[in-house]
């Protein structure tokens, strides 16, 4: 069943209520390929933004991804939705400072 099945259309949504998307990402598009993507469009003009995969968390339906696990792996009941959009929450835990 390929097409429109393995596109998923998602939106970033940070912690002060603005988004980043919406894009469509295949399917078959790891989380860490997703938080790549967040960190290339982060907007410029935000503070305590992320630098590495590391420092960002996303959350979908409750739940927090793994960087190993593919998009349509991680996908719940409510992205079965045809023309949905998938809203995924961004947490951002900056890198500790090394002493």
């Amino acid at each position: 069943m390929a097409g429109v099945q393995d596109q998923l259309e998602i939106k970033f949504r940070l912690t002060d209520g603005s988004d980043i998307g919406p894009k469509t990402f295949p399917a078959a598009t790891s989380v860490a390929t997703l938080k790549e993507n967040i960190l290339a469009h982060w907007p410029k003009e935000k503070e305590n933004g992320p630098r590495t995969l590391k420092d960002v968390k996303l959350i979908s339906a409750g739940k927090i991804l793994e960087n190993n696990r593919t998009v349509g792996e991680c996908q719940g009941p409510l992205c079965d939705i045809p023309g949905g959009v998938t809203t995924m929450h961004v947490v951002v835990h900056p890198s500790s400072v090394e002493k």
